[in-house]
């Protein structure tokens, strides 16, 4: 099925034909023609199905011969969780509207707000902003929503793990209650769920569609998983083998702590291999910088806490490095879907010492199958991983 027989016109058409879309993924079929129906929607969508431009194709298409916006005012907002995501969101956006005379902009923390409200001065037809820059704009009165009529939640269970329920809820208390509501998730978790159906004052007379593209169970087929069981003081070690005795022509590891992606930086270094962090803590302005150098291939391998788990798209991304297992089943089918997006295929490498065998049964339950073990050579490990438990429960005050 081509895109024109999604209910998108020739303008929208020739953006994803220049981009090589061929033909629509699975929830682009499905929500594309339900959003421009102008029903509310709850989609559940793993990463790298195409999602964004599930939503962004069809709200281009609804304001495609709208008027002009008074100044300060916004037709569609779309609420993300972090920098990287509201940079990436809306330079699709730009990519998508490229033959329609639309405008777009990404509003967020860490820079100046001073160039971003003199933007928002002439009106922005669809913003992408985090919550709290929104908030922060929206109480110094650089923008109203009056005449808002799409909100869209993207990455919502990311959100709300972030803590942002409180804020999107303020957000959502200015909105006009005659509005479309899109929420988009990797998991639908029963926070999420609440958080949906706090969208609209007319619940029942307005209900959402639901559609699920993909079990919260699963990690897509298409990315090869293997583990190698390791000693704590020997992680920086394996990775430099690996990434030398393998000859990795790229990689995105992740790590817990932001000290401890600094750490493992310095400690690539000193083994020759150059690689670069990003986390909170360091600056905007070096993250993007850090981000285009990883994404056009100057930089190799980039180490992130969990902060860049949501928000890169790198495209052909070869692998995932999880030198941290993660505590989350959740945050772990995130991480890995960095790689293979797109129906490309893809490597998710995990470090598991013995102290990360809780979480590695929890993550092996929720995908439903052990993952692969591998032993590299002149790396025997003296703390011995127990071989997992597949139907392994964590327990609930963990």
């Amino acid at each position: 099925m081509p895109f024109s027989k999604l209910g998108l016109s020739n303008p929208l058409v020739q953006a994803t034909k220049e981009l090589g879309y061929t033909t629509p993924t699975a929830i682009q079929k499905q929500a594309i023609p339900i959003i421009l129906s102008g029903k509310d929607l709850i989609a559940t969508a793993q990463t790298g199905t195409g999602k964004t431009a599930a939503f962004v194709l069809p709200i281009l298409e609804r304001f495609k011969k709208t008027g002009t916006l008074r100044g300060k005012r916004i037709r569609a907002l779309i609420l993300v969780p972090t920098r990287e995501l509201a940079v990436q969101v809306e330079a699709s956006i730009a990519q998508y509207s490229k033959h329609l005379k639309l405008s777009s902009m990404a509003v967020y923390g860490g820079v100046d707000s001073e160039p971003q409200k003199q933007r928002l001065i002439e009106g922005i037809d669809i913003l992408v902003a985090t919550p709290g820059r929104l908030l922060d704009l929206a109480h110094q009165r650089a923008l109203h929503f009056d005449e808002l009529e799409v909100l869209v939640l993207d990455e919502a269970d990311r959100m709300v793990d972030m803590g942002f329920v409180g804020d999107i809820n303020k957000i959502i208390d200015r909105l006009p209650s005659d509005r479309q509501n899109l929420l988009f998730s990797a998991t639908m978790t029963d926070d999420v769920h609440a958080l949906a159906y706090g969208f609209s004052d007319d619940k029942m007379s307005k209900p959402a569609t639901e559609i699920s593209i993909s079990p919260k169970t699963k990690a897509a087929a298409n990315i090869k998983q293997w583990l190698i069981t390791v000693d704590k003081d020997t992680k920086s070690a394996l990775l430099s083998h690996l990434i030398n005795e393998q000859k990795w022509d790229q990689a995105l590891i992740f790590i817990e702590k932001k000290h401890g992606a600094a750490k493992l930086v310095s400690q690539l270094a000193k083994r020759g291999i150059e690689a670069d962090s990003i986390h909170g803590d360091r600056s905007q302005t070096m993250r993007e910088k850090i981000l285009t150098d990883f994404k056009s291939g100057k930089l190799k391998y980039l180490v992130a806490t969990g902060v860049a788990a949501r928000g890169l798209d790198i495209g052909e991304l070869s692998r995932v490095v999880n030198y941290d297992l993660p505590f989350k089943p959740e945050e772990y089918i995130h991480r890995i879907g960095r790689t293979g997006r797109a129906g490309a295929t893809g490597e998710a490498i995990s470090f598991v010492a013995m102290g990360d065998f809780k979480n590695l049964c929890a993550i092996e339950s929720r995908l439903k199958h052990i993952i692969k073990r591998k032993e590299i050579e002149g790396f025997s490990v003296r703390k011995v991983v127990p071989v997992s438990i597949l139907n392994y429960v964590r327990k609930a005050n963990r």
